[in-house]
């Protein structure tokens, strides 16, 4: 899809934004020279912001020579942001001001039976409500609400077209959400909620080209080339974990065999680990995280039928970045969410031995592979700048209304 000149200028506010919060306090010309973008271009930009009371003016530093430099930072104050994190076990909320600093949180499990729309409408609105009333913001500065959903998502539509770990088909969630919830609402899934949330505040500040591995119930992997998120025609780019992996292995949900996700989402690694050892104190039958959290537990204390599963789980694991990295060439490879939170340093330290295997030497040579530094939730963080990236839009479309509007009165008064 052709970009507007309209669509332009917001990827330009939000990129201007995203380095002021990153780098407050800050001036024009620093953002100038950081974003490409010329000094008179960033000048009106900022002003755009300041208007919109996102940030303000701070004081001047000395410039070589030249005359002091005004500094702009981040309003912390100016408004609230809701982050969502709709995942398989749980409903993860955060409330963030607008330097993205957390200032309350909620969380509301999911069982099995508990994967409705309605319902699940209703827990993320009963979470939505609990951290706008913890952190006591009123109604009016909570700016938007972002909420992640695993899943293909037609995100301009509000609708989940296919989740297969809930079996939703079509689910118009954002209309279920705007029954219950009285702020702006933006949708997307988990893997551009990472991947964002590590352009702005992770492993891939200042780089342009990334990969994050999103590992939890299900897998995929988020994708950011040339700076900018990579969504794809449909907005479906980064179901790798629906790529094959094996053949005629193991069945997938998604009714394909030998996927990705099969070996290395939480149901996968539990599986490994059972044809590892049957009996292993470290299973807990139906219960995900308990096993998770066991098996990381007991792989960072160095018992070895732990770690024997951790490295076969990162064979598989590096096997599928591997192939990653020989496609993409990408600087930064994040491993992302709670089951590489959980299993920590031993998985990482598996899957860098298992890509250096495998991957080319020269992309792999321009390759880091990290865990994600972000200390709080990624999706949530991730999420809500999708709440903040659509009010930049709103505000724009808004500037271009009222600039139609001067234009057809003055054209009404000069006919």
């Amino acid at each position: 899809m052709k970009r507007t000149s309209r669509d332009i200028r917001t990827a330009n506010r939000y990129e201007v934004l995203r380095r002021i919060i990153a780098g407050s306090p800050t001036s024009r010309q620093e953002l100038a020279a950081a974003t490409g973008l010329s000094l008179a271009t960033v000048a009106t930009l900022v002003g755009e912001l300041l208007d919109l009371r996102m940030i303000t003016e701070v004081g001047f530093e000395d410039s070589a020579g030249g005359r002091p430099r005004g500094l702009v930072a981040v309003d912390a104050s100016g408004g609230a942001l809701v982050g969502v994190d709709i995942a398989e076990t749980y409903v993860h909320v955060e409330l963030f001001d607008l330097a993205l600093n957390v200032l309350a949180r909620a969380e509301e499990e999911l069982d099995a039976g508990e994967r409705g729309p309605e319902r699940v409408a209703g827990r993320v609105a009963a979470a939505v409500g609990s951290v706008v009333a913890r952190a006591g913001a009123g109604s009016d500065r909570v700016l938007g609400v972002g909420v992640s959903m695993p899943g293909q998502i037609d995100r301009d539509g509000g609708v989940v077209e296919y989740a297969a770990n809930w079996d939703w088909h079509d689910v118009p969630l954002l209309g279920l959400l705007a029954e219950r919830i009285p702020h702006p609402l933006y949708l997307d899934n988990p893997l551009r909620a990472c991947t964002a949330a590590e352009l702005w505040f992770g492993a891939a500040r200042g780089r342009g080209d990334l990969v994050v591995v999103n590992l939890g119930t299900g897998v995929g992997a988020g994708l950011a080339l040339g700076g900018g998120l990579h969504r794809g025609a449909s907005n479906s780019a980064g179901e790798w974990g629906h790529t094959t992996l094996v053949l005629d292995g193991r069945p997938c949900h998604c009714g394909g065999h030998g996927c990705v996700e099969t070996y290395v989402g939480a149901p996968g690694i539990m599986r490994n680990l059972r044809e590892l050892s049957p009996r292993s104190p470290l299973l807990h039958p139906g219960d995900q995280t308990a096993t998770i959290d066991a098996l990381g537990a007991a792989a960072a204390a160095d018992d070895p039928v732990a770690l024997e599963a951790v490295r076969d789980t990162a064979r598989y694991l590096g096997a599928g970045i591997s192939d990653l990295i020989n496609l993409l060439n990408p600087e930064v490879v994040v491993l992302s969410s709670w089951v590489a939170a959980r299993l920590g340093a031993p998985l990482l330290d598996e899957v860098r031995a298992a890509v250096a295997r495998r991957a080319l030497r020269r992309p792999l040579a321009a390759t880091e592979i990290v865990l994600s530094p972000i200390p709080t939730d990624p999706v949530s963080l991730g999420a809500a700048t999708f709440a903040l990236e659509g009010t930049l839009r709103s505000a724009g479309r808004r500037d271009g209304a009222r600039r139609t509007a001067a234009m057809r009165g003055r054209t009404t008064r000069n006919g």
